[in-house]
């Protein structure tokens, strides 16, 4: 039984960073795939960014260049470390792992004030 649980939420001012991480546990596998989604009030879930086993990365184009996606496969934890942020990247931040199997965090508020 797989637990995802995130931390590095909180409020920030824009323009400001902070740094998401996602640690698994309660599972003997490593993942092909972890991922970042978010969700913003009245929005559908989008992903964010992704990251493969080998190190391979995609983002969202919102947020090309400003976030940059990492694991440590030793310690079974992804992060999402973001920088230059806006308000508009304000929405509860989930974390993703995908085969084996496809399980989710509870989420983590990230806040950006103008």
């Amino acid at each position: 039984q797989v637990r995802l649980v995130e931390s590095g939420g909180g409020l920030v001012q824009a323009g400001g960073s902070l740094t998401l991480s996602c640690v698994a546990s309660g599972s003997a596998s490593s993942f092909k795939l972890m991922a970042w989604y978010r969700q913003a009030p009245g929005q559908e879930r989008e992903l964010v960014a992704r990251i493969f086993s080998g190190g391979t990365t995609n983002y969202a184009d919102s947020v090309k260049g400003r976030f940059t996606i990492s694991r440590d496969n030793a310690r079974n934890t992804v992060f999402l470390q973001m920088n230059s942020l806006k308000p508009e990247d304000t929405a509860v931040y989930y974390c993703n792992a995908n085969f084996p199997g496809n399980s989710w965090g509870q989420g983590t508020q990230v806040t950006v004030s103008s």
